[in-house]
């Protein structure tokens, strides 16, 4: 058995890029402890940092669970975007298979647990072992196992989100549509890659699934989550879905609301 003294804090680097590193934060007390993988949002772009993610990581790490909040390239970084992106929180996953000796972790209790295009790539890990063999993103015949998957807001479908801000441009008159600089394109330019990189068209997952989503929301749009919800209980897959009627974006990984006791309740749920 292995022991943690006290709680830790390490960034480790799991790549050679500037951007291909984790925080890991191990609880105190004795180990080894369950993991969530934490995956920040910000529409895949540049701008927004891991650190967004710090205060959500420090209260799931307070609660006994080992978080690994993971930093990756984004939209407007060198290597960023297609394909970079998933292969970045790829490797990150996969590392943990490296540092399981260094550090109290229990590989076999892992969750991802992402919030908005953070959880789009929470759902994407869970759903990875699916694509096929000749996909540039098929990295590893031996993905990390998880037990579950987590997302919070998440972008569970590519293509609707794509069609959402498609509709907000012709709304705002501004050329921005985060999915499509993800992708590289359209859906009708790159098909295989929407199929590749969005969680929808990689079900059924067969792990267990949890989606949380406030019905305030107006960066993603709940019925995403609706949607999802529905093709993943054709598929036959597990999957929970939980619509807080008082949360907009942002207070679902805010530990100092009431709405964050639900997403804290069913990460402690999947990993017992």
């Amino acid at each position: 058995m292995k022991h943690s003294i006290a709680g830790s804090y390490h960034r480790i680097a799991y790549g050679e890029q500037e951007d291909q590193f984790g925080d890991l934060r191990v609880p105190e007390g004795i180990g080894p402890f369950p993991v969530a993988i934490v995956i920040h949002g910000g529409f895949w772009r540049e701008k927004l940092k891991l650190d967004q993610m710090d205060q959500f990581s420090e209260a799931l790490t307070a609660q006994g669970i080992a978080t690994w909040n993971i930093e990756y390239r984004r939209v407007g970084q060198e290597g960023g975007g297609w394909p970079g992106t998933f292969l970045d929180t790829s490797q990150a996953t996969d590392f943990l298979q490296t540092i399981k000796e260094s550090y109290p972790i229990d590989l076999n209790r892992v969750v991802t647990i992402g919030h908005s295009a953070g959880g789009h790539l929470a759902l994407w890990l869970a759903g990875r072992h699916r694509l096929p063999q000749t996909s540039i993103l098929r990295k590893n015949d031996r993905p990390l196992g998880l037990k579950g998957a987590i997302s919070l807001a998440g972008v569970c479908d590519l293509k609707l989100m794509y069609e959402v801000h498609q509709l907000r441009e012709l709304v705002s008159g501004k050329n921005e549509n985060p999915t499509r600089d993800l992708i590289g394109g359209s859906p009708s330019d790159f098909q295989s890659r929407y199929t590749e990189g969005s969680p929808i068209a990689l079900l059924p997952i067969g792990i267990p699934m949890t989606l949380i989503h406030g019905s305030l929301d107006i960066n993603v749009p709940v019925g995403i989550t609706e949607e999802f919800e529905k093709a993943a209980k054709v598929a036959g897959d597990d999957i929970t879905v939980h619509l807080i009627s008082s949360s907009e974006h942002f207070k679902i990984v805010n530990p100092e609301t009431t709405e964050w006791h639900a997403v804290l309740n069913e990460t402690l749920k999947l990993l017992n």
